[in-house]
């Protein structure tokens, strides 16, 4: 059926639904019962069973399988049951291996279901009567939808009314200027998508105007819809840290394949059984290579984000939270982010200047009647509580004007509304028509300075005197105009609506600044970020909401639009350090600074709620949206949501992307430096002592309880408050900087120098290999579960407090136990190739477990680790 080619009647008819009261719940869960919900079919995941046999797809693992079949095919020969112990063992490490390869693949993946969730596009609905707010995936086909601009389009629909409808249409058409809509047209039955301007479509924007319509089609059969296909073959995106890892991972991988093949030759050489020494070598290398880092990372950021979550700021890309961690300046809108968003009318000028009450005078009460017309918000009282609805500058007009015992839809009755030319901040006015007793009247509403340029009488000189004296003491000023006209031009704009207008007077509302903006500030600074203040307020206004929260510092500079035009990208560069407020601007000018930040090599940091938001918000290092006053656009065009819209959002969420960033290091520190250690011990015991101080499968056991548990549970490790007390990260500062690579190296050695000592005495001592292998495997697996804790802080282990990690307690306790098991339960014991020890050698063994911890916990006290 072509919607587009029927009249709205006929639609609402054939839909069986209703223009006013919508569809019923019930109807609606029938249909959502019968068609589905309103989403394009996803890719087909991969099944756990799928993931576990991709596990196998490892270079080393096929290699370790293809050894412990040979090794299977000489005990067959040996015909000695014996003899199957070790593949049989190595077979099953490798199996557990891939199963918590698997677990850590549905963690993360099911931490991005979660965040993907909360970040889901929603529609405005009418049921049952009833305006409402719904997920968008449950739209069903007869549902009345409410559109405005800056909405995503949430499945095709007809207009059934528009006014000034524009909507953005490119992921269709191709076209990337704005197709103007218009309800009452019937168009054509071969006319292409991009003609019919009566319909909107699903994945579309709407870039201006408002408009009621009528689903017509959800999900897979949505114009959108028939050409999934093409959308559905999106790669996952990894972050550059991880393209970082998994190439050192590479890299690793090629020099522990080195390192292995040379001991495999000298284990010839010194003839050490075939078998064996190609096992111990196959081992080490699949030990030394940390291929589980990229999963661990990924489990590690997915925990940072769903922190975030917790904390009212929405992360929708993995890699937004290592850049959120490098942010060196915030870009942040006032109204709302930066203060309270809750505006009050508090004073009034027509003839004079009058404080808001509830007897005003009659002058200042037909303004607010006026401004009451000319707005879109609505005020409810509930249970004695005041409830705003829509733009705060519009309804605390409507909330004066009810203090006034002004009746607002007795007002709206007798003044009906026929036009509207919605607000846009460009040209900073919004614009209605009216009508009343036959009288067409047009008012007026808007910034001050760019309201009065438009008006031909009225006390003007007197109003620009008094924005100004009203803006220094912070108040947001709206001045409100109009005039008489005869009829409606055939094409209403600004150019025949927004002229020849009759000043009226002004509105001065006050939005006091978030207690905690000023504390946030604080931190930025102390944390080497610097905060800006971008907004389409007056600048007196912004200089004195700037100066008493703390980003208007001593001789820095507040420039207004109109200034940053007439400078030049060249001048704006050289000033961009001195300029903290911007005021009057429009969404192009947030570019221009964006950019002007970003050749100063700053990662920036941009809010934003509207449509025209969104290419500053793509420009910007990290863009924010607005949780509530945000557009589905800026919100689609954003990294990040602030679900409360508050400035002290954004910076929580800086702390906790430098502390995810931290705690991945302290991962990849862990992992690598205990890696290291395990090749250092079997290369140099083959170069000095000619035996392989560690069995194949008693390597691969210890990579099994060490490598994961304690490395994901660092990753869970407290965020320190110090992390905001340096300055940003720059973007491509190294993981290993700060001398990290060369405490990962001595750690390696320092693990691999005591487990080696530990292989010799007992080897010597108790004239044992066996006996060696046994101390040496307890004191490496012992003191790495131990490095774990290390690990957690620069600080002291006894300022943050030892077991202070639950997460990484338990991790330790289960790895212990797993050591535990294979070292004193002896069947067990017998089949790693372990042997009961004299009592004093354990607790030898234990005293040099602790002792990397000792030494680093010294280097801690003396300050060469900080």
């Amino acid at each position: 059926m072509n919607f587009y080619q029927q009249s709205i009647e006929e639609i609402i008819d054939k839909l069986q639904s209703s223009k006013t009261n919508g569809l019923s719940l019930e109807e609606a869960q029938q249909r959502k019962q019968k068609y589905g919900e309103n989403k394009l079919k996803e890719e087909k995941k991969k099944t756990s069973l799928q993931k576990f046999i991709d596990q196998f797809k490892d270079a080393m693992i096929i290699i370790l399988l293809i050894a412990a079949a040979i090794s299977f095919g000489l005990a067959f020969q040996e015909k000695n049951i014996s003899a199957f112990f070790e593949p049989l063992l190595i077979l099953l490490i490798v199996i557990l291996n891939a199963i918590m390869g698997v677990i850590q693949e549905n963690k993360a993946e099911k931490s991005l279901e979660a965040l993907m969730s909360l970040s889901s596009p929603h529609a405005r609905v009418i049921r049952d009567g009833l305006e409402q707010v719904i997920d968008a995936k449950d739209l069903v086909i007869g549902d009345i939808i409410k559109l405005e601009a800056g909405d995503f389009v949430p499945a095709d629909a007809r207009l059934i009314s528009s006014s000034s409808l524009k909507s953005e249409e490119s992921a269709l058409t191709g076209e990337s200027v704005p197709v103007e809509k218009d309800f009452k047209v019937i168009v054509n039955e071969d006319a292409p998508i991009g003609d019919r301007l009566n319909m909107v479509y699903s994945g579309c924007s709407i870039t201006y105007g408002t408009a009621i319509a009528i689903v017509c089609a959800t999900g897979m059969n949505t114009e959108m819809g028939k050409i999934a296909g093409l959308l559905n073959n999106e790669e996952d995106n990894k972050t550059p840290l991880q393209e970082k890892l998994a190439e050192l991972g590479q890299k690793l991988g090629i020099l522990a394949i080195g390192v292995c093949i040379l001991i495999f030759i000298i284990g010839m050489i010194d003839g050490i059984p075939l078998i064996e020494i190609f096992m111990t070598s196959v081992s080490l290398a699949v030990s030394a290579i940390p291929e589980g880092l990229p999963v661990i990372v990924t489990i590690v950021l997915s925990i940072g984000v769903g922190k975030m979550a917790k904390r009212n700021a929405i992360v929708k890309k993995l890699p937004a939270v290592e850049t959120l961690g490098s942010t060196s300046v915030i870009c942040s809108d006032k109204t709302g982010t930066l203060t309270q968003n809750k505006m009050t009318l508090v004073k009034i000028f027509t003839e004079q200047l009058e404080d808001v009450n509830d007897n005003n005078s009659d002058k200042a009460l037909e303004l607010l009647r006026f401004g009451a017309l000319c707005s879109n918000g609505t005020v409810t009282i509930e249970n004695n509580i005041e409830k705003h609805i829509g733009d705060p500058t519009e309804t605390s007009i409507i909330a004066a004007a009810m203090k006034n015992n002004i009746h607002i839809e007795q007002l709206q009755s007798e003044y009906q509304r026929v036009y509207e030319l919605p607000f846009d901040s460009e040209r900073k006015l919004m614009s209605v028509i009216v009508q009343h007793n036959n009288e067409l009247i047009v008012i007026t509403k808007g910034a001050c300075d760019e309201l009065i340029k438009r008006c031909t009488n009225g006390p003007i000189d007197k109003a620009t005197q008094l924005t100004n004296e009203l803006s220094q003491k912070a108040l947001r000023v709206i001045a409100i105009a109009y005039k008489k006209i005869s009829t409606i031009p055939t094409n209403p704009t600004t150019d025949n609506l927004e002229i020849d207008l009759t000043f009226m007077g002004l509105v001065g509302m006050i939005d006091p600044p978030r207690e905690e903006a000023k504390t946030a500030v604080a931190t930025c600074l102390k944390a080497g970020i610097k905060p800006v203040m971008i907004t389409g307020d007056h600048i007196v206004t912004a200089s004195a909401i700037a100066k008493e929260i703390g980003i208007m510092q001593e001789n820095d500079l507040a420039i207004s639009g109109h200034d940053l035009a007439k400078m030049s990208d060249e001048e704006l560069e050289q000033k961009i350090t001195q300029i903290s407020v911007y005021a009057r601007v429009s969404p192009e000018d947030k570019i221009r600074v964006v950019k002007a930040w970003q050749k100063q090599n700053a990662i920036v940091s941009m809010t934003g709620d509207g449509v025209n938001d969104a290419p500053a918000l793509k420009a910007s290092d990290i863009g924010c949206a607005m949780g509530i006053t945000g557009t589905d656009v800026a919100k689609g065009a954003a990294d990040l949501t602030l679900m409360d819209d508050n400035f002290a959002t954004i910076v929580e969420a800086i702390k906790e992307g430098r502390g995810i960033y931290q705690n991945i290091k302290k991962t990849v520190a862990f992992l690598l430096g205990t890696n290291i250690g395990e090749v250092i011990v079997v290369f140099v015991a083959m170069l000095l002592f000619k035996q392989a101080p560690l069995l194949s499968m008693q390597l691969l056991w210890i990579n099994l309880v060490t490598d994961s548990l304690p490395a994901i549970a660092l990753g869970m490790e407290n965020i320190e408050d110090e992390v905001m007390n340096d300055k940003p990260r720059p973007k491509d500062e190294s993981i290993f900087a700060h001398r990290l690579g060369v405490r990962i190296v001595a750690q390696g050695f320092l693990f691999g120098g005591l487990s080696l000592f530990s292989f010799y005495f007992a080897m010597t001592k108790l004239h044992s290999i066996e006996a060696g292998r046994t101390l040496c495997f307890m004191v490496l697996a012992l003191s790495q579960v131990l490095q774990s804790f290390n690990m957690r802080s620069q600080k002291s282990l006894f300022k943050i407090g030892l077991f202070t990690n639950h997460t990484l307690n338990k991790a330790a306790f289960v790895s212990i136990f797993m050591i535990m098991i294979v070292l004193f339960i002896p069947p067990l014991s017998l089949i790693f190739g372990l042997i009961s020890l004299p009592i004093e050698y354990y607790l030898i063994g234990f005293i040099i477990s602790f002792i990397p911890t000792i030494i680093i916990e010294f280097l801690k006290a003396i300050q060469i680790i900080k």
